[in-house]
């Protein structure tokens, strides 16, 4: 079992910077590939970032060369930097343990933290 915990969230205007983590309890984490999704209210959960256990990355369109996934394995955290942040970044922010399958979907991921808000106003 893994326990997922978010942080970091809040409002920024646009342009601004947030930095989320994301610590998550249990064995292993150091093995485990994790990803970053975003919720819009209305809107279904979109794929945000992914970083596998050799810390290669994969970043989606939308916030490729703004937002930076991260890891530090001997704090059982991963990071997501936001920069230049934009209106359309707002909702709630999950991450999440991979399991099986496409990474940029949902069902693809085995344990979920229970997300932090970020909203950024104009």
């Amino acid at each position: 079992q893994v326990q997922l915990v978010e942080s970091g969230g809040g409002l920024v205007q646009a342009g601004g910077s947030l930095r989320l983590s994301c610590t998550a309890s249990g064995r292993a984490f150091s093995t485990r590939n994790l990803g970053w999704f975003r919720q819009a209210p209305g809107k279904e959960r979109e794929f945000v970032a992914f970083i596998w256990s050799g810390e290669s990355t994969y970043e989606a369109d939308s916030v490729k060369g703004r937002f930076t996934i991260s890891r530090d394995n001997a704090k059982n955290t991963m990071y997501l930097q936001m920069n230049t942040l934009k209106l359309e970044d707002t909702g709630v922010y999950y991450c999440a343990v991979y399991g099986l399958g496409d990474v940029r979907r949902p069902h693809s991921y085995s344990y979920w933290g229970q997300g932090t808000q970020v909203t950024v106003s104009s």
